[in-house]
């Protein structure tokens, strides 16, 4: 864990929580650069939650060839870190949209603080979860139950988190997970925890403002940023 002497030294921050509902990726994408984009000191933090249609996301620096079999289902390479990854129903997204010089974090703190707020909520129903040296994301058993995919742009975070609540795995076999050969993945219902990608939501998010310290306000209606791209 991060030292968060900084963190405790300060107020809890503002942020927007915006409830996205079911969305395809690109304009959620879209949407998020051109916030990431536009902000400067004065434009508080937000948190986009989403699901996504089925799609199969390729990291700037992907390799095409981690994708075995993408079917039906789209390829969209995008500007995050990482390799090949799929977002689908039931799997619950979170996009923080965060100042990192305002939090006084850097980098690799953030990225810790994602993962431990995986791990604070798996913990909620006694599940076991954990890092992987040298494989970002959030494991159970071995198998991965969190990925985190992350771009910072003049200090700012997009792109995020995806979290496997209660959906259909089979898409994972399509890819080598994250550029993993055989990775397993699973999901929260799985292993005895909640369907309901509701209930996970609001533990989720509980964790990540404590983790963060932030004050989080519930935003009716979609970010300007996205209804900009209509």
């Amino acid at each position: 864990m991060p030292d968060a002497e900084a963190a405790v030294a300060r107020a809890p921050l503002p942020a927007s929580v915006h409830d996205l509902g079911r969305q395809p990726y690109e304009p959620v994408w879209r949407a998020m650069q051109r916030f990431t984009d536009a902000r400067d000191e004065s434009k508080p933090d937000a948190l986009w939650v989403v699901e996504h249609d089925p799609v199969f996301t390729l990291g700037q620096a992907g390799k095409p060839e981690h994708v075995l079999a993408a079917g039906d289902i789209p390829v969209i390479h995008v500007d995050r870190g990482g390799q090949v990854t799929y977002h689908g129903p039931g799997q619950l997204v979170v996009y923080p949209l965060l100042d990192l010089k305002r939090l006084k974090i850097g980098v690799r703190d953030y990225v810790c603080l994602i993962e431990q707020a995986i791990i604070d909520t798996c913990a909620e129903w006694n599940i076991t979860a954990e890092r992987k040296d040298g494989a970002p994301g959030v494991y159970v058993a071995g198998a991965k139950i969190g990925a985190l995919g992350i771009r910072v742009r003049r200090g700012c975070t997009f792109h995020g988190l995806s979290f496997n609540i209660a959906m259909d795995l089979e898409p994972f076999q399509r890819i080598n997970p994250c550029g993993y050969q055989g990775l397993q993945t699973i999901a929260l219902s799985d292993l005895g925890g909640p369907a309901s990608i509701e209930t996970v939501k609001t533990v989720l998010l509980e964790k990540i403002a404590a983790l963060f310290k932030l004050e989080l306000t519930r935003v009716d209606g979609l970010p300007d940023a996205l209804r900009a791209g209509e």
